[in-house]
């Protein structure tokens, strides 16, 4: 008995959090990677129920993360993404108080994709928008000699 005690306290499963994710961003998925760039402006006013974003990044297999909350400071009881993006991933999840939206860029692509995240306060509650730009840029490519 004491033995199995020993062997299953072992087997925490606690997850496992990254925080050195893009700006401090708790990445709870340590199998997500941080995009080598990742600027983000906003989210900012952008009309009634909508607030806009834009993203510098680069397809390199990681991910640029843009942090969000209710006004009330939780974060969104649900959320999806309508439209998706055409060139990448959108990836939305929550963690302490925070709602996070993450783009991951198709490898190698270059160019400018968009989305839009539909955030869900609650039950009855109107839907607020995130209009988010991604500005991609290709990694450099070393030339041979």
């Amino acid at each position: 008995m004491m033995t199995t005690g020993i062997l299953l306290a072992g087997c925490d499963n606690k997850p496992a959090v990254n925080l050195g994710g893009i700006g401090g961003t708790p990445n709870p998925y340590n199998y997500m990677k941080a995009s080598g760039q990742c600027q983000v402006t906003g989210p900012t006013a952008a009309g009634k129920d909508t607030r806009a974003a834009s993203m510098q990044v680069r397809s390199d297999d990681g991910y640029c993360a843009i942090e969000t909350r209710v006004s009330a400071g939780h974060p969104y009881a649900s959320f999806g993404v309508s439209p998706a993006p055409e060139h990448g991933k959108a990836f939305i999840y929550n963690y302490n108080d925070h709602t996070y939206v993450t783009y991951t860029p198709n490898t190698a692509y270059s160019g400018e994709d968009r989305f839009r995240v539909v955030l869900i306060t609650g039950e009855k509650q109107p839907r607020e928008y995130l209009d988010v730009t991604a500005s991609v840029t290709a990694p450099a490519v070393g030339t041979a000699k």
